[in-house]
This record gives structure tokens, C-alpha cells and sequence, in this order.
């Protein structure tokens, strides 16, 4: 009987990735992934150390697993991912919480690891690598009409708030032949949308190719496919790049663009190598190039050494970008890297004060231009029912706005054309024009 394997997923699009990954290496090697956790064998959680709250809530789940553990003594319980580069001798040698440890670059060990574990073994391996890609890894994923396709690893950006160079290493990405080959299997098998995946795509190279050429290279594939990536970093977003977006129509004009702060001071603090001035000239070169491009960003609040000033030229960049959305955190000391050192002198309270008055301003802007939108016409993706009501159908369009309409005789994966009819700061709801593309259709 083969061994079953469940794996919870936590953070962000690259650990999912990841887990698909995870599935592909153990499915080749005869294990069974399973979807009930009470039915598991092996229990692992592929984890993200990017946030404090993202760890806690991992030990907190960790001590949901003893009433498993006591039904069955032989389960075995591992810790993938980021979490387990940074904790991997608390996790399993000081608290004893686990029995595996797999890091990032070393998912091709635990099909070992797991066949020591059930015979009473203990592993780790966490060591960091300059070349694993895992690009002859076909990742096992859930059938459906989108799909990730992660193209590089690692980042060498050393922002001085993030633990991603420590957790997953420098940056190394995969060939470009290997990725449109990716690409090419998931249309034959129904895929609508891929998103490249990367900490920082666009410094991707692979020999002469830059990823302005992997953007066009897979677009190309199928002139039905639509084509995402994410995560930019504002210092790589290079004229070629947005040219590629700007002339392929495949290619979806929604950028993700981290500002992370407004004020240059506090930029320079987080090593970001760009100006405030520079990243609003970026920003004009994608407006001015790219018709209805739709940007969001990331942003942290309370950083070491925020005044009240740095806080309001944040607040003035929202205003003057625009943003259709934002993912807002307050800042969270990071082992190892250098903000840590820096302390942690903005008090919470403040740090929380500060995220509201980030998250209420940006949902008045993200309320506002999604009402600019009220009367035009939008071509969405069907992506399957709503969750508010099973009479609704839920679709992104290009720009990835998330548009609702009433349900009709249509399928997943179908391309449907929609007349905005009113907005949310989250939500357009839509009437349907017609059918442009049905899913199964050449």
C-alpha cells in the first residue's frame, strides 16, 4: 500500500508553486497525495518565514497535530520550505516538534528523508543551493485553467528587511526552453492563464535572454493564452519589458510593482536601490506605454526610524500612483537581516495607526477607479461560481479585476465580454455582452 502524503500550504504564490513541486517528486516516487489529513501518513507544512505572524501561526498548527499523533504514533510530520532554512534546530532538536526539516533547495532529498522518518529516523536538510531550478521536475498540479510556472529562484536584492536570500538563496533562473515547453504542455491540457513566478522576475536571464524575451517567448505558445508574472522589482523594469506588455496582446497589462515606502530616506534604509523620483519615472513610462494598465504594490509600515513625515510622503505616493490595489504589512524584524539590527523603534500602536490610514486611503483610490469603470465593457476569463452566491459567476479580466455576473450557460475557462454596472473598492459586477472564446473551442 503506498504511503499517503498531505501537505498544507502557507504564504505566498512561490510556496504553492513549490508544493506542486513537492507533489511531482513523491508522486514519482510512489507515494500518494492525499487531501484528508486525518488519512495521512506524513504530514508536512510547506511554510514562510517572511513575517513573525506567518511562523506563529505555523507552531500553532504544529500543536494542532498531537490528537493525530496519539491516534497514531507512527505519523510523521515534517517542515518544508523557508521556515524550515531559518528554524531548522529549534524545530526538530530543541523543541523536538518534527521529525523532517526540508529546506527550499532540497526537495529532491525527501523522498529519502520520508523513508527514513518511518523507520524511526530524524533528518535535516536545509543547505542552500547556487543551481537547483528543478527544472526537469514535472510539478504535479490540481487540474483547472490557470496555472504558475515559476521560473527563477532566490533573489540577490538584499532588501534590508527580507530573509529571502537567506531562506532561499541567490538567483538563479531556469532555460527559457524548458519553460516554454512547460507552458506549451498546460494548453494542451486546457491551462487559460499561466503566471511567471519569481522573487524578482524581471531580473531573469537565461544566457543572452532577458525576461522581456521568456515574456514574448511564452505568450507565443498560444495567442489565447494570457500571460502574468509577479513579483517585479521597480530597478528591473526595463523599457524592453514594458514594450513586450505594451505590443502583446496575450500579455496582461496588470503590473505588481513594490514601492514599499514614499519617502527616499526610508528607501535607502531598506536598501532598494531605487529614488522615489525614479520609481514615479517607471511608473509614467508604464502608463504612458501601456493602454489601461492596472497597477498594485506592496507596502510596509513603521520600518525602523519612521517619522510621522516618511509616513505622509507614503500616503502622497498612493495618491499620485493611483494604485488599483495595495498589500499593506506592518513591518516585522527579520533575523539575519540587516533592518534587525537596526532595532524596532517604531511602537506598535503607531505601526498599526499608520496601516489603517494606508489601508483606508488605498480603498478609497482602489473605490474610485473601479468606478471610473462604471459603463465600459471588459473581457473576463470565467474562472468558476462566486463565493457570496451559487447564482453568480466570478471572472478576472486582463487587468485583474475580479468582475461578478449572474450566473448563465456558461463553463469555466470560457471568455466572456461584460458591461461594468457598478463597483466595489474589491469588486466589479458586470452584465454579460457575449461570449467571445468557449473553453474547449479552437
Amino acid at each position: 500500500m503506498n504511503r499517503k502524503i498531505y501537505i498544507e500550504t502557507y504564504g505566498c504564490q512561490m510556496n504553492v508553486a513549490d508544493t506542486e513541486i513537492i507533489n511531482g517528486i513523491l508522486d514519482k516516487e510512489g507515494y500518494e497525495i492525499c487531501t484528508v489529513i486525518e488519512q495521512a501518513d506524513a504530514i508536512f507544512m510547506n511554510t514562510c518565514a517572511i513575517r513573525d505572524h506567518a511562523e506563529q501561526r505555523v507552531y500553532g498548527r504544529l500543536g494542532n497535530f498531537d490528537h493525530l499523533k496519539k491516534r497514531n504514533p507512527h505519523l510523521v510530520v515534517g517542515i518544508l520550505g523557508c521556515m524550515a532554512e531559518r528554524l531548522r534546530q529549534n524545530l526538530i532538536e530543541d523543541q523536538k516538534l518534527v521529525d523532517i526539516v526540508c529546506g527550499p533547495d532540497e526537495y529532491r532529498k525527501l523522498p529519502a528523508l520520508i523513508d527514513g522518518a518511518f523507520h524511526g529516523g530524524k533528518g535535516i536538510q536545509t543547505q542552500l543551493s547556487r543551481v537547483e531550478t528543478y527544472d526537469d521536475i514535472e510539478p504535479l498540479r490540481e487540474e483547472g485553467i490557470t496555472a504558475w510556472i515559476s521560473v527563477m529562484r532566490g533573489c540577490d536584492k538584499f532588501c534590508t528587511f527580507c530573509v529571502v536570500p537567506f531562506t532561499r538563496g541567490r538567483e538563479r533562473s531556469r532555460s527559457l526552453q524548458s519553460i516554454v515547453r512547460e507552458a506549451g504542455t498546460l494548453v494542451a491540457r486546457g491551462v487559460r492563464e499561466v503566471t511567471l513566478l519569481g522573487q524578482n522576475v524581471n531580473s531573469y536571464r537565461d544566457g543572452e535572454a532577458d525576461f522581456a524575451d521568456l515574456l514574448v517567448a511564452v505568450a507565443s505558445v498560444d495567442s489565447g493564452l494570457r500571460v502574468r508574472f509577479t513579483t517585479s522589482h521597480p530597478q528591473d523594469m526595463s523599457d524592453r519589458l514594458i514594450e513586450a506588455i505594451a505590443t502583446r496582446e496575450n500579455i496582461c497589462s496588470s503590473i505588481h510593482l513594490p514601492v514599499q515606502s514614499g519617502s527616499d530616506r526610508i528607501l535607502d534604509l531598506m536598501n532598494r536601490t531605487y529614488t522615489r523620483a525614479e520609481y514615479l519615472e517607471r511608473v509614467a513610462m508604464i502608463r504612458r506605454s501601456i493602454s489601461a494598465v492596472a497597477l498594485s504594490t506592496d507596502i510596509i509600515t513603521g520600518f525602523p526610524t519612521e517619522t510621522e513625515d516618511d509616513h505622509l510622503q507614503t500616503l502622497d505616493i498612493l495618491e499620485q500612483v493611483r494604485y488599483e490595489s495595495a498589500f499593506t504589512f506592518k513591518y516585522s524584524p527579520r533575523e539575519n537581516t540587516k533592518a534587525w539590527k537596526m532595532g524596532d523603534d517604531v511602537p506598535d500602536d503607531i505601526k498599526g495607526r499608520r496601516l489603517e490610514e494606508v489601508i483606508a486611503l488605498q480603498r478609497r483610490i482602489s473605490l474610485e477607479r473601479n468606478r471610473e469603470l462604471i459603463g465600459s465593457e471588459a473581457t473576463i476569463l470565467l474562472e468558476g461560481p462566486s463565493k457570496r452566491s451559487d447564482t453568480e459567476w466570478m471572472g478576472r479580466t486582463d487587468a485583474n479585476r475580479t468582475v461578478i455576473i449572474p450566473k448563465g450557460a456558461f463553463e469555466v475557462g470560457d471568455t466572456i465580454r461584460v458591461r461594468i454596472e457598478s463597483a466595489t473598492s474589491a469588486t466589479l459586477f458586470g452584465t454579460v455582452v457575449g461570449r467571445t472564446f468557449a473553453h474547449g473551442s479552437s
